[in-house]
């Protein structure tokens, strides 16, 4: 594997950002939508080698122990702090643990989307435009602002009218919403507020969301949507 010229440090966050090949929809139902926040979830973990895009759904691993094993015997490249996934690309907050780690989770994450992908729609060639692109998180104040611009994107974007609709967001983690039964984020210990709280936080901003002046050094290509 070729690595990226600017190393990313362990113990760090990063904003990492992917867009697929000319705004190409990625994304188009809710089957595809929830095959990546699998794929996101499963390839956390530096022991998982299925053939993932094939044949292995996550009822599947978690019916076959795989999960459960995973989660208590594997090391991870990352932690995921939040995502965002829209139709045309997707939002990311990762801690690095391993080395290149990074690197090599979103890698593996994008290339067995793209051949699921491409199975379901009988389709050659790439997926996505490029590496992807990261930007160094600060301080906990920048890591706390950029949760919020981020899941706030599909109602910035006009996709939804509230966030509570869109379910491929971690915004229903954060808010404990009982809607999401899968969660894979991991922010306890950053952040000191209750759902309650969290959700007035992003409630505030819903408006103006482009005038984010916390975080607009975090905010990739000078990216709006």
């Amino acid at each position: 594997m070729q690595y990226r010229k600017d190393l990313l440090v362990n113990d760090h966050y990063y904003h990492i950002f992917s867009r697929s090949i000319a705004q190409y929809i990625v994304f188009n139902n809710t089957e595809e939508y929830s095959r990546m926040i699998e794929i996101l979830k499963l390839y956390c973990y530096l022991d998982f080698c299925h053939k993932y895009s094939r044949f292995i759904n996550f009822e599947e691993a978690r019916k076959n122990a795989i999960i459960e094993d995973l989660e208590k015997n594997s090391p991870v490249f990352i932690e995921i702090i939040a995502y965002c996934i829209m139709p045309t690309h997707l939002h990311l907050v990762l801690k690095q643990i391993t080395n290149h780690g990074i690197s090599n989770y979103i890698a593996k994450v994008l290339n067995s989307y793209s051949r699921y992908f491409n199975l379901n729609h009988k389709r050659m060639g790439p997926l996505w435009a490029g590496r992807f692109k990261s930007v160094l998180v600060l301080n906990d104040e920048q890591l706390l602002h950029l949760t919020r611009y981020i899941h706030l994107n599909p109602t910035s974007a006009g996709v939804v009218k509230s966030l509570q609709d869109w379910q491929f967001s971690s915004y229903l983690e954060y808010i404990d919403s009982e809607e999401k039964k899968e969660k894979i984020c991991s922010y306890n210990d950053l952040f000191d507020f209750s759902p309650k709280e969290y959700k007035k936080f992003v409630s505030e901003r819903k408006s103006y969301q482009r005038k984010l002046s916390h975080i607009k050094n975090l905010l990739i290509d000078n990216y709006t949507g």
